[in-house]
């Protein structure tokens, strides 16, 4: 997906330096093309670490990447925890997908215009793939966690309050989700995912059926870890058991702001037109 954002972050930025630098000093974006602004660099060194609370979530969060990245993208789903063996159902629809992002193996890729992404339409791309989308954010109150992706600034409502997901539930793109606190770490379940999304850019395939078990913890002030354990019995042989996925809150806390970062209909189709599709040896539409 092209990051639609680029130029017109660019641009207001620029005329609000100009016009109103004081008030653009006040917030803080996470990443941009190249990282964060020397002024955010700058003033996360000097923003003190906020006051320690286990149950306190809150704050924009960035994945913790490990590994020797040189060798081409790493995968996050499941915290690269290998996929468990597929069933018959499981294998077609991996077989029909076909991803062209960077995310996916380079053996599975194909030209964007020959192939059938999710993305590629900007259809929301569900849970838990908006983990790959950038870092979020959650927001908490006495009765849910609302956790906002970068990409698209989807949102996803995690309800803290004791109700249960009803049984009769029609999926939804990011799902159902209840939670409850175990101590120091939050204990979530969800279900009822629209199983037009895929698990991850490299194609893997989950059914309606797909119930995901999280933990969240929040061991210091800095770190937020998440335990995924995902069960298909449609699509997997046996419970998919993820690796622990962290992340590092980002400073300061009070003013970091994620960028609205959009896959715009209108805008795709016209790329589509002029660049993927001449590119993968498709005539245009007009």
């Amino acid at each position: 997906m092209r990051n639609h954002f680029v130029g017109p972050v660019i641009f207001s930025f620029v005329a609000l330096v100009c016009f109103s630098w004081p008030a653009v000093a006040q917030v803080y974006f996470p990443a941009a093309a190249g990282g964060r602004s020397p002024e955010a660099k700058a003033a996360a060194a000097a923003a003190p670490k906020p006051k320690y609370d286990p149950h306190d979530l809150s704050g924009v969060w960035a994945r913790v990447r490990t590994g020797d990245q040189r060798g081409g993208p790493i995968d996050t789903l499941m915290g690269g925890a290998p996929a468990p063996p597929m069933t018959a159902w499981g294998k077609e629809q991996f077989n029909a997908h076909k991803p062209s992002q960077h995310e996916a193996e380079e053996s599975r890729r194909v030209p964007p215009a020959l192939g059938n992404d999710p993305l590629g339409k900007c259809d929301p791309l569900g849970y838990p793939r908006n983990l790959e989308g950038g870092p979020f954010e959650l927001l908490q109150t006495p009765t849910k966690l609302m956790q906002v992706f970068q990409e698209g600034l989807r949102l996803r409502e995690i309800w803290t309050d004791g109700r249960k997901i009803p049984d009769d539930v029609d999926p939804r793109w990011y799902g159902w989700a209840v939670a409850h606190w175990d101590g120091d770490s939050l204990i979530e379940e969800s279900r009822g995912y629209d199983e037009r999304t895929w698990l991850d850019g490299n194609g893997y395939p989950h059914s309606e059926d797909m119930r995901l078990e999280e933990r969240y913890r929040h061991p210091d002030a800095m770190t937020l870890e998440i335990d995924m354990t995902l069960y298909d019995e449609k699509a997997y042989t046996k419970p998919w058991v993820g690796k622990t996925q962290r992340f590092q809150l980002l400073l300061p806390k009070d003013r970091t702001e994620l960028y609205e970062w959009y896959c715009v209909p209108s805008e795709e189709e016209s790329f589509n037109e002029g660049v993927r599709n001449p590119a993968g040896g498709l005539a245009s539409k007009k």
